[in-house]
C-alpha cells in the first residue's frame, strides 16, 4: 500500500502461504505500531502459532507486553527470535532474564551469538553443537551459511578477539549450566518459548526459526460453527474469516481449501 511505503510501517495485515522443507506455511505478517492495534489483535485469533520478534537492543517493549497477553488468553505456542545482531545490542543473558521477568515465559535457547555489531560471527547452535558463520551482504537471498562443528577455531578467536571471544565462552558455559530440557507439552502450552538469535536485515538465522517451526509448531486445528465443528483436514473449501475491512467488497481469510493445504506449518505436503 502507498500508504504503508510512505510511513515505512504495516498498516493492515497481509497473509503470504509457501512451501518449506516438504511443509505448507501460512504466514501472517501484523502491523507493529499501536495505532493498528485492533489488526493484530484480531489477527492473533486466527494463528496456530506466534513469532515473537525482539529487538536486541531495546529489549521488551510495551507492545510486546500487550500482545503477549492476547497469546497469553489462548495459550499460543510462541518461537522468539531476537534481532539485529548485526548491531550493538544488550548483552544475551540480560535480555533473557528480561523476557522471563517481564513476559512470564520460560526462555530455552536453541541458538547462541558470536558477538555482535562489527564483530558478530555468527551463531552457535547447542543442540548440534554446530556454529553457523554469518556472511554480510546476504540481505536479499536466502543462502545456506557455513557450518563447522563446535566453535573452537583459530579465525574465530581472531575475528573476535581474546577477551570477546572468552566472555562468550562465560555466557555459552553459564547458558549450557543453566539450560532446562525443552518440553514440548510446556511449548505448546505457551509456557516456554525456543529462543534464536540472527538479523533478519541480514537474512541469517531465518532459516533456523522456520526450522523449529516446522518441527514443533502445532497443525492448523478444527473450528467449531453454528452448525458443526469444520475439521482441518476436509477436502471442502472452508476459511477462518479473522478480518472484515470497512469499505472494502471482501474478507480476508485464512483459507484452507484441500488437504495439501492443511497442513500449513507441520505436515508433510
Amino acid at each position: 500500500m502507498s500508504m504503508e511505503q510512505e510511513r515505512g510501517i504495516s498498516i493492515t495485515t497481509s497473509v503470504m502461504q509457501f512451501p518449506y522443507q516438504d511443509h505448507v506455511v501460512n504466514l501472517l505478517d501484523t502491523p507493529g505500531h499501536a495505532d493498528f492495534s485492533e489488526d493484530t489483535y484480531r489477527t492473533l485469533t486466527a494463528v496456530d502459532s506466534a513469532l515473537m520478534m525482539v529487538d536486541g537492543a531495546k529489549g521488551v517493549e510495551e507492545r510486546t507486553i500487550k500482545l503477549m497477553e492476547v497469546c497469553r488468553m489462548r495459550d499460543t505456542p510462541i518461537i522468539s527470535f531476537v534481532n539485529k545482531l548485526d548491531r550493538q545490542i544488550r548483552e544475551p543473558l540480560e535480555l533473557l532474564s528480561e523476557i522471563e521477568a517481564v513476559l512470564k515465559i520460560k526462555c530455552i535457547p536453541v541458538t547462541w551469538p558470536i558477538g555482535m555489531g562489527q564483530d558478530f560471527v555468527g551463531v552457535y547452535h547447542l543442540t548440534e553443537n554446530k556454529t553457523y558463520l554469518y556472511e554480510k551482504g546476504n540481505g536479499g537471498k536466502m543462502t545456506v551459511s557455513e557450518t563447522r562443528e563446535g566453535y573452537d577455531y583459530p579465525d574465530i578467536r581472531e575475528r573476535l578477539g581474546q577477551l570477546m571471544f572468552d566472555a562468550f565462552e562465560e555466557s555459552l558455559e553459564l547458558v549450557q549450566m543453566a539450560l532446562e530440557e525443552f518440553s514440548v507439552e510446556a511449548f505448546l502450552a505457551g509456557e516456554m518459548t525456543p529462543v534464536l538469535f540472527g538479523t533478519a536485515l541480514g537474512n541469517f538465522g531465518v532459516n533456523m526459526v522456520l526450522d523449529t517451526l516446522i518441527k514443533y509448531a502445532p497443525p492448523p486445528k478444527s473450528h467449531p460453527t453454528n452448525e458443526r465443528e469444520v475439521a482441518a483436514t476436509e477436502t471442502d473449501f472452508s476459511g477462518f474469516v479473522f478480518k472484515i475491512q470497512a469499505k472494502w467488497t471482501h474478507a480476508i481469510v485464512i483459507a484452507l481449501p484441500s488437504y495439501a493445504c492443511v497442513q500449513a506449518s507441520m505436515k508433510k505436503a
